[in-house]
């Protein structure tokens, strides 16, 4: 498979074409020949253009590919080496929803052939591509894992906004059903990571790497929010807290903050939901994703004291929220916590205003129906920084007083202006 691969005797295929599996299929259709699969038309002909509907990458980054995008089952059915890199998101009960990964399966399971292989991205528990997705695919294929095809897990380690950390310079976890796919996929993947790879055992083990990887994430930051409580009523700034505690050579920093996105508050809910099916009762991963959880709904009542105390008038009161997306300086919305603070604020009567110069402002309706604000106010009574965009870092204590009442407060969740506010009074976590 490997030979036939470089020498283009055979295609890979990615399906998804997200912002983890557009940045897959370019950087391999440098070196291979490559199909990008994806079911949504529109972005196809987007990418068909050289435009990246996710807008992470540049135009420059489709030139010199040797790739070809379509959402045609008959087109996919000419690639060898297939990789899944569709989203898993969880539902509105923090249940994991395997529908799109399952939807990918039975697109696999149409199209797959005898000595064919298929590699997952998608983040899934451990024990889910062996036991979910494999019998969706011999089901409709006929065909039988190990003897017929191979499968791997190879988990995704995309970060979006991050021009460092790219595919070429992680290394990569690859897995395979056994030794040949294994030393097959791995050599496979070492064609576009330079920095190499690490060959899991298993693909349990591969999948339950990549979801502790965002677990530990997610605990340590619910304990810097904790603290961020704790210290609030003390009276005592987090974030000097940290940067005297930061002196220490052994000292882990994280900070406060709110977790939203694709990966850290999402995939703990995968660890759990299986753990729940095994039998145990997941309590410390739980605990962290309940502080996480509540951290918008903390700062929604922190910034509505403050309003009451020093105005009153909540009905006409106007707060600014600067930032909507996930992250700073992405465009990406899905899964923004951002949209969790406004409606907490909304939901005690105050005029929200949103502004961010890398969200679209449809999209912000279409997915939490609120708007960005075109032409910002002078009369603010609270602005909330939630995401530090770099295009925010410049400002100063004289923009905001331009903004804002006397009795203003200016939240500052990351503390991007801790000791610069002097004429507002300043809160941040």
């Amino acid at each position: 498979m490997y030979q036939e691969l470089i020498e283009k005797k055979k295609t890979l295929a990615v399906i998804g074409l997200g912002y983890v599996g557009l940045p897959i299929a370019l950087e391999f259709a440098k070196k291979i020949k490559v199909i990008g699969f994806d079911i949504n038309a529109e972005r196809v002909e987007m990418m068909r253009n050289g435009i990246d509907p996710s807008q992470e990458l540049e135009s420059s980054a489709f030139e010199n590919c040797d790739i070809f995008f379509t959402n045609s089952l008959d087109e996919l059915r000419k690639a060898n080496f297939f990789i899944v890199a569709v989203p898993t998101p969880v539902d509105e009960h923090n249940v994991p929803d395997l529908k799109p990964v399952q939807r990918a399966s039975e697109t696999i399971g149409k199209v797959i052939k005898k000595g064919d292989y298929v590699v997952f991205e998608s983040t899934v528990y451990p024990g889910c591509t062996e036991e979910d997705c494999v019998p969706i695919i011999e089901k409709l294929s006929g065909l039988k894992m190990v003897d017929d095809y191979k499968i791997g897990y190879s988990p995704e380690r995309i970060n979006p906004g991050d021009k460092e950390h790219t595919i070429s310079t992680i290394v990569k976890v690859v897995s395979g059903c056994c030794a040949e796919s294994l030393e097959t996929i791995a050599k496979v993947y070492e064609l576009v990571v330079r920095a190499g790879v690490h060959r899991a055992s298993s693909i349990k083990v591969a999948e339950a790497a990549k979801i502790i990887e965002n677990t530990q994430r997610d605990l340590n930051i619910a304990l810097m929010n904790e603290l961020s409580i704790i210290f609030d009523r003390m009276n005592i700034n987090t974030f000097e807290v940290l940067e005297a505690a930061g002196t220490k050579w052994n000292f882990l920093k994280f900070q406060p903050g709110l977790v939203g996105g694709h990966c850290i508050g999402v995939d703990p809910y995968y660890l759990t939901y299986k753990s729940q099916k095994l039998g145990y009762d997941s309590q410390v991963i739980l605990a962290g994703r309940n502080i996480n959880d509540g951290m918008a709904g903390y700062v929604a009542k922190k910034v509505l004291r403050h309003i009451i105390q020093n105005d009153g008038n909540v009905r006409e009161a106007k707060v600014l929220v600067m930032g909507a997306t996930f992250k700073e300086n992405v465009s990406d919305i899905r899964n923004s916590k951002v949209a969790d603070v406004v409606k907490e604020l909304k939901s005690y009567s105050l005029n929200v205003h949103v502004s961010d110069p890398h969200a679209d402002s449809d999209e912000l309706m279409h997915e939490y129906g609120f708007e960005l604000t075109p032409d910002l106010d002078k009369d603010y009574d609270a602005v909330i920084i939630t995401v530090p965009h770099s295009s925010y870092k410049n400002l100063d204590d004289a923009y905001f007083t331009s903004i804002t009442e006397k009795h203003a407060l200016i939240a500052d969740l990351k503390g991007t202006y801790r000791n610069k506010i002097s004429s507002r009074a300043y809160w941040s976590l």
